[in-house]
């Protein structure tokens, strides 16, 4: 999997790019959550669950289903919040979407493990995208500060970081030039 650092930029990322507006950051940390979440998954490893199985890493919480699922769930309690500026709640929901389901599209763009049930629980085929430049991340607090972690991050930076800096430079550079018009 990519690290849980890659994953929360690029939900980060996407909250600021679909909700600009700056009054809308606890969306862009609720998209950065979102988006690191179905590594959770990772904790069945000391639970004893097989990689290989539904519940295993990079299944059932890594599809599209569960990004719809946790789309939904966000977008109700956002909704029951008492909040004074929400956001439309179509807009929120396909941001949370969009977050959580990049988490399977970063992990199969790396260069280690099954690969995603991106269509579980369906299909539990796994899949790879051609291409994984991205390197695997150790799924271990101890083991990802071993050096490994390091060449993870830099990895990331390259193929996440840089991206989603081009992102929010253009959106600000189209922002400027762009007549006044309403944000979200």
């Amino acid at each position: 999997m990519a690290s849980a650092f890659g994953h929360a930029a690029l939900g980060a990322t996407l909250g600021k790019l679909l909700l600009p507006n700056r009054r809308y950051w606890p969306c862009w940390v609720a998209a950065a959550c979102c988006a690191a979440l179905p590594g959770v998954d990772a904790l069945g490893y000391r639970l004893g669950v097989p990689y290989d199985s539904i519940w295993g890493h990079r299944g059932l919480t890594h599809s599209l289903l569960a990004a719809a699922v946790v789309a939904a769930v966000g977008t109700a309690l956002a909704q029951l919040a008492i909040l004074k500026r929400r956001p439309p709640a179509g807009r929120l929901a396909l941001l949370l979407f969009l977050a959580t389901a990049s988490h399977g599209l970063l992990d199969a763009i790396t260069t280690g493990g099954l690969g995603v049930a991106f269509f579980s629980p369906w299909d539990l085929k796994r899949y790879f995208f051609g291409l994984r430049p991205i390197r695997v991340s150790p799924t271990g607090i101890k083991a990802f500060f071993d050096g490994r972690g390091l060449r993870v991050l830099a990895s990331e930076a390259r193929w996440v970081g840089l991206p989603c800096v081009a992102a929010l430079w253009w959106q600000r550079l189209a922002g400027r030039r762009a007549p006044a018009r309403s944000t979200y």
